[in-house]
């Protein structure tokens, strides 16, 4: 355990690494120390330094440590006492808006995001040490790439911080963890600690938003776009609007948003929200399979993206026309009804639902509507546009706005089963089939994809081969994820009936 002068040392490390790293101004210095004395029950400060080490493993994880030997915290409050003290030496809220607003004002709004981002690393907000332990890699696919992860960052309850939570009181404060009542909330088992947060008020369709990074950041600057006012997720006109805003104000990154229904949305329809950030996602880079004109809005160009899942693309400079041919696409949309291919818009409840993607290309609007449905029946209890069963082994998930644009975020249990996987392929692991039926075997959810790499490949494969052979098994699992996600299938009568969709329903002329 650190000495008091060590730990004396290391707080003054902290302020010097937040006066470089951190916007921390010089007038606040010695505020901000004694506010760290006072969480470490410390009386008096050490000497000025102004070098340290890294900033994880020379400062902040001695100190944490500290907390935890000298019996200041649990070790399954790490985080939470991590992130309050790193919240002492992140500039005010105000300071980080004025900050933001300067350098907008100078330098440019993507200056001033890029500088957002790079404080919002630089205080852990987004903790990039643990994301970049996710496993990711490229697959090529039939209808263009895709990018897999094996999310290891978000991190996992273990089971006292569950016990834990079963006593924590409800308090309904934040209403969720999206409202703006999250910044300097200290968190709990069941909420995690935001002192770390900052975000930036703007404006989308008059109302008052704001944005914030993603603490995951699935792809690079994942931003969050979010409603001031706590509200359940809704899909319109004004959604459309404020997209389109959004890129206006933003024009270097895309936004989108989830579907507002269940299975096809999101994991929070509570809270108004849209995400975007400057990755270029996969179904950016693809092309169109077919073209149309419309009579109503000839600027415009409206097409069938080529792409696995069913993509109305519109395109055009002229913002007014994009919008409004959106808007009728969403109109029409939410009424369509097309038994042939088992669409059905309503039953006693909304089914058809779409997830809109907007970016800016060379000043042209790129509005991608995916269709999205979120039926059911006897034969797909989890939705008959929703990953059948045989694939709930590799992803049972809702396939939200990520997954659909090409990138799948994978559950971080799999690269635990997935090596236990390969071990049936090498030999390493005897083929018991009444082992591996048993339900309370965690490996019982592979048993389908474990006999059948079996039976095809056999069980004397080298290390490398059985690599190769589950990672071709998850690449063509995502492949079928997305199909079953697509209302109009790429086949013959899916992409009559997609047709139909574009010429009957939105009365646009297909191009030859």
């Amino acid at each position: 355990m650190l000495a008091t002068a060590q730990v004396q040392t290391k707080l003054n490390e902290l302020v010097a690494y937040a006066i470089d790293n951190l916007n921390l101004k010089s007038e606040d210095e010695y505020y901000v120390l004694n506010q760290l004395l006072d969480l470490f029950h410390l009386q008096a400060a050490g000497e000025a330094i102004t070098d340290y080490g890294d900033f994880q493993t020379d400062i902040v994880d001695p100190l944490v440590d500290y907390a935890v030997q000298s019996g200041m915290i649990q070790e399954e409050q790490r985080i939470l006492f991590e992130t309050k003290m790193l919240g002492i030496v992140t500039p005010m809220p105000s300071a980080v808006v004025e900050e933001f607003d300067s350098v907008a004002s100078v330098q440019g709004v993507k200056a001033a995001t890029d500088w957002l981002f790079e404080l919002s690393k630089a205080n852990n907000y987004v903790r990039m040490p643990d994301i970049n332990k996710n496993i990711k890699w490229e697959h090529k696919g039939k209808f263009g790439r895709i990018d897999i992860t094996i999310n290891l960052s978000k991190p996992e309850k273990d089971p006292k911080q569950i016990a834990l939570a079963k006593l924590q009181p409800k308090t309904g404060y934040p209403a969720c963890m999206l409202c703006p009542s999250n910044v300097g909330y200290a968190g709990h088992v069941n909420h995690p600690a935001r002192q770390t947060l900052r975000i930036i008020p703007i404006e989308l369709g008059g109302e008052e938003w704001n944005l914030q990074f993603s603490p995951y950041q699935y792809y690079h600057q994942h931003v969050i776009a979010f409603s001031s006012e706590h509200r359940p997720m809704d899909v319109n006109d004004k959604a459309f609007g404020r997209l389109m805003d959004f890129v206006d104000l933003f024009p270097h990154y895309f936004i989108g948003s989830n579907a507002a229904l269940p299975i096809v949305g999101g994991s929070i329809l509570t809270h108004d929200h849209y995400q975007g950030g400057e990755k270029v996602l996969p179904m950016f880079l693809v092309g169109n399979r077919k073209t149309y004109s419309s009579t109503e809005c000839a600027d415009v160009t409206v097409s069938i993206v080529d792409w696995y899942n069913s993509v109305v693309r519109i395109e055009g400079k002229n913002r007014d026309q994009v919008y409004q041919t959106a808007c009728k696409v969403l109109s029409v949309w939410k009424d369509w009804t097309d038994e042939s291919v088992g669409v059905i818009a309503k039953t006693s409840d909304q089914h058809n639902a779409i997830t809109p993607i907007v970016r800016l290309d060379n000043n042209t609007y790129v509005f991608d509507l995916i269709l999205r449905n979120n039926r059911t029946d006897e034969a797909h209890p989890f939705g008959i546009f929703h990953p059948e069963e045989s694939l709930h082994n590799i992803k049972k998930e809702g396939i939200g706005i990520i997954e659909v644009m090409g990138l799948f975020i994978l559950p971080g249990r799999l690269k635990k089963e997935l090596e236990e996987v390969k071990g049936y392929l090498t030999g390493k692991t005897p083929l018991d089939l009444k082992e591996l039926s048993n339900p309370e075997n965690p490996m019982s959810k592979h048993a389908g994809m474990i006999v059948q790499l079996v039976n095809d490949n056999g069980a004397k494969n080298t290390t490398k081969k059985a690599d190769a052979i589950v990672n071709d098994y998850v690449n063509s699992a995502c492949e079928k994820i997305l199909e079953c996600t697509g209302v109009f299938k790429n086949d013959q009568a899916g992409q009559a009936a997609f047709d139909k969709f574009m010429t009957q329903g939105l009365g646009l002329i297909a191009n030859d």
